[in-house]
């Protein structure tokens, strides 16, 4: 799978990690920043992760901040993004199989090594149940499509 990963420099070391652990399960990694633990404007690496995935340059994504509130918010303007805030493998479960997340938010001060690497395998593993979910998922599609 194509995987792009994001962090603002609170989620820098968590982030440079899980780029690791993904490469380790076979994935095609791809870092789009940040590079270092010196302050960075989280919108603007939300922006283009979110923008790589909107036009399919890759399958999926990771962003990663320090407590899994700020990538969210900004990764969800963007039109076509299911970004999806996880703190637990239920959630990450559910983001998957319920919101068919495409960009899956972690809070790399929040969670230690193993928890985060649990909740991307189980993200990356459960597949979208469709069905109701999919209506649902229509809703917020025709939401993007206003014009306000």
């Amino acid at each position: 799978m194509r995987i792009v990963i994001g962090a603002d420099h609170a989620g820098f070391d968590a982030k440079e990690r899980l780029k690791k652990f993904l490469q380790k399960l076979g994935h095609d990694v791809t870092d789009f920043g940040c590079y270092s633990v010196e302050p960075v404007d989280f919108p603007d690496i939300a922006l283009l992760v979110s923008e790589a995935v909107r036009r399919k340059e890759f399958d999926r994504a990771v962003l990663v901040d320090g407590f899994n509130g700020a990538m969210p918010l900004a990764a969800n303007k963007v039109h076509g993004i299911r970004a999806v805030a996880a703190y637990d493998t239920i959630s990450a479960r559910f983001a998957a199989a319920h919101e068919d997340c495409n960009v899956l938010c972690l809070g790399g001060k929040t969670h230690g090594e193993l928890a985060l690497e649990e909740m991307i395998k189980v993200w990356l593993n459960t597949p979208f149940e469709g069905g109701k979910y999919q209506k649902r998922l229509d809703k917020i599609t025709a939401i993007e499509q206003k014009c306000y």
